[in-house]
């Protein structure tokens, strides 16, 4: 895809995200209710209204390529997906949505060949944005503006670590990570770990437990674009389009590869 096409898809999408973010803020202040799925993972209205403001945007934009939407997908509508593909999660991080912390995100990302070439991650209740295209680079705007933001390298006393906030597996952690030094743990949650470590704010995300494409696909573009990286644990890419939509364990990092 061309640079222009992918200037165009992201500038498209920031308006799009943000109708999604407007809605979710609405319900998210609001009594609302929580349902369990056939996964056992919890959904609200707020997931499938706003994954429907996203698809009817998708839908009317000038280059049209399937979609792969999470709530879609867990009603069985599961789309034949060629060399080009949406991604879309319309509100990652659902127990933080439900527990109110704020840490939750709309990711929508563009998957080509395999890999996310261009994404956008929105935290509506942090009034934070992240964009990223391979070939116009990463940025995060919040009230303060628009700013480019880069990988960095660990610091020589040792690198910061990001874990689920919801999911996480300390003692797989620490045997991951035995003989690395470690400055500080650091807790968040949804999509917003990958662009930590894209805005050079943290080093590393090793990630031990079931997730699914839609979960990282349009922080892992914000990611590559800031020069970032996702490894599975074979020490190979990570990919997208794979049977299921289902990840392997994976590792992200900055400045270097893990492994």
């Amino acid at each position: 895809m061309q640079a222009s096409d992918q200037q165009q898809l992201v500038d498209a999408l920031i308006p799009l995200s943000r109708a999604a973010g407007r809605l979710i803020m609405d319900i998210y202040h609001s009594d609302f209710a929580v349902r369990g799925k056939a996964d056992a993972s919890p959904v609200t209205e707020a997931d499938e209204k706003a994954e429907a403001i996203i698809l009817e945007g998708l839908a009317a934009l000038p280059l049209s390529f399937p979609v792969v939407a999470e709530e879609a997908c867990a009603a069985g509508n599961i789309p034949d997906v060629g060399d080009c593909f949406w991604l879309v999660d319309p509100l990652d991080g659902t127990r933080e949505f439900v527990n109110r912390n704020g840490e939750f995100t709309v990711n929508i990302a563009l998957i080509e060949h395999g890999r996310p070439i261009l994404g956008v991650v929105l935290a509506p209740a942090l009034d934070q944005l992240y964009t990223g295209s391979l070939a116009g680079g990463a940025f995060y705007q919040d009230s303060s503006g628009r700013h480019a933001i880069r990988v960095r390298q660990p610091a020589a006393d040792g690198m910061d670590v990001l874990a689920s906030r919801s999911h996480g597996d300390a003692d797989a952690l620490q045997r991951l990570l035995a003989g690395r030094p470690v400055r500080n743990l650091i807790n968040a949650g949804s999509s917003l770990k990958l662009c930590l470590i894209a805005a050079g704010k943290a080093d590393l995300y090793p990630r031990q437990g079931r997730t699914m494409e839609w979960d990282i696909a349009a922080g892992h573009a914000v990611l590559a674009a800031a020069g970032g990286q996702i490894q599975t644990f074979d020490g190979a890419p990570l990919l997208y389009g794979k049977p299921g939509f289902e990840n392997p364990h994976f590792v992200a990092s900055g400045g270097l590869p893990f492994f």
